[in-house]
């Protein structure tokens, strides 16, 4: 039985994992989870699972949860960090999902780093920012990433059995292309929030779903990729494949090409990444219909490759690029989402932004932070600029 942590367990991700669990009861063990807001949702999973360890690091929460459930004496109800560092580190733990979207997402991921567990990796944006802390810190304490996103599970799928890449000749990272696949930049300035969300394959939170819809997320996942397969940018293609169904392509230097197929379900990589040395769990999936399948390939927009030239300068400077890129990505959606900018400007805060902030080679905890807060404030007067 593996007893498994969920940081960020109300999100979409924590569905898919909640999912895998409940069709493997057998084998799997939800332990614990953190959350922040969502208390109705998280009351549903203590229920649901008996849980017996939960924190938040919202006092409002904290305070209605302890309210809620004072007649369950079993119930560990944590709220400070060092309650939560020991509830990771309990011996009875095997997996950590890092399951917290975006910037948010990179005190835990860093917590999780040091426990010498297993890492589920949802939460990109931690090595978007932090990859040369965190992938360090997790090779010190022995700590093993697994990636969970549907792309780097296939890279992580397809590689050799030793997981080496001495011999990749070439890793090809597909997009479904979003909502606006086949519309130029100059036919955005219209769109509403409700179009941008109307992802055609993928069901994911807000944030993500806006990512996807301006291909900003295949810039933070090509970057990931550099930190997580240790290669140089260059040895990354991204082709849009609207369908979905190939998640990413790893050739070898003898020219074969091995691919991960699945229809989009983001069970079908939790799953592996639950299941790694171990038999291949059960799941209640779609299978993928041969008989009528076709799949179709297309480059990137050209008005987009500005953007994936920007993630891979990030990809070969390293250092404080990610975090610019990140945190000046983070404000426009959000600016967008409330409707204060259309989604065509999403681009435009980003390059002003990336060209504003002075970067740096070195960075620690305390300037990635400083940093992530010196860009938003950046962003945030060319959100008004333009506003």
């Amino acid at each position: 039985m593996k007893n498994i942590i969920i940081l960020g367990a109300t999100g979409s991700i924590g569905d898919s994992v909640l999912s895998v669990i409940k069709q493997n009861k057998d084998k799997l063990n939800l332990f614990g989870i953190t959350f922040n807001s969502n208390f109705n949702k998280a009351s549903s999973i203590i229920n649901e699972f008996n849980l017996k360890n939960v924190y938040t690091d919202s006092s409002e929460s904290s305070s209605y949860f302890r309210h809620t459930f004072k007649n369950n004496a079993e119930l560990n109800i944590f709220s400070d960090k060092s309650e939560l560092e020991e509830m990771l580190n309990s011996d009875q733990v095997d997996i950590i999902v890092s399951a917290i979207s975006g910037f948010a997402g990179l005190e835990s991921t860093i917590l999780a780093a040091k426990t010498g567990k297993t890492i589920l990796l949802a939460n990109k944006e931690s090595i978007v920012v932090a990859g040369e802390i965190v992938l360090p810190l997790a090779k010190k304490y022995n700590t093993k990433i697994i990636p969970i996103d549907s792309e780097h599970n296939a890279i992580f799928q397809c590689l050799d059995s030793e997981k080496s890449t001495d011999d990749v000749s070439k890793i090809i990272i597909t997009a479904s292309g979003g909502p606006f696949l086949n519309k130029s930049i100059s036919q955005l300035t219209k769109v509403t929030k409700n179009e941008a969300l109307n992802h055609p394959n993928w069901e994911m939170g807000a944030k993500i779903t806006i990512d996807s819809a301006s291909l900003v997320n295949k810039c933070l996942e090509l970057i990931e990729a550099r930190y997580l397969f240790n290669l140089n940018e260059k040895f990354f293609d991204l082709v849009v494949h609207p369908q979905s169904i190939i998640h990413s392509i790893v050739t070898y230097q003898d020219g074969s090409s091995i691919c991960q197929m699945s229809n989009p379900d983001m069970r079908v990589p939790i799953a592996h990444a639950l299941s790694v040395n171990d038999k291949r769990l059960n799941l209640n999936f779609s299978e993928i219909d041969f008989s009528s399948l076709q799949l179709t390939f297309q480059n990137i927009p050209e008005d987009r490759l500005g953007i994936i030239d920007i993630a891979r300068y990030v990809c070969s400077y390293g250092g404080s690029s990610g975090i610019i890129f990140n945190a000046a990505n983070e404000v426009a959606v959000q600016n967008f989402l409330e409707e204060k900018i259309t989604f065509d400007k999403i681009y435009e805060v980003i390059y002003r932004t990336f060209d504003t902030i002075p970067m740096s080679k070195n960075i620690d905890i305390e300037r990635i932070y400083e940093i992530d807060n010196q860009t938003r404030r950046e962003a945030k007067k060319v959100v008004k600029s333009i506003t």
